[in-house]
């Protein structure tokens, strides 16, 4: 019996570092590179450049990444607050995060 538990455990645990450690960063192709046509009054092409970083090596550890357009700026400035603890990213690149996905506004 305590050799079945400890094979559904292992398997279980290994099943969970298999998806979150698997490189799900080559869906990028969704993705914007910022350009400076891209800055605008609250985002600098250093903070879009950034967040679109940010969020290829945080968000994109554990889940596919998302098209900013997928969407609206106001659903982003809500989704990326509740996922940054869980990406392990500060308030300085959730906002980061946050100014790339919304282009700015």
């Amino acid at each position: 019996m305590k050799f079945m538990l400890a094979t559904v455990v292992f398997a279980a645990l290994s099943v969970l570092v298999a998806v979150c450690s698997k490189n799900l960063t080559t869906n990028t192709y969704s993705l914007y590179t910022p350009t400076a046509a891209d800055v605008t009054t609250s985002a600098t092409l250093a903070d879009l450049q950034a967040g679109r970083e940010l969020l290829i090596n945080n968000c994109g550890r554990c889940h596919n990444l998302y098209s900013p357009d997928s969407y609206a700026a106001s659903n982003w400035k809500t989704i990326v607050p509740g996922m940054a603890s869980r990406a392990g990213l500060s308030t300085t690149q959730a906002t980061q995060v946050t100014k790339y996905l919304t282009k700015g506004k």
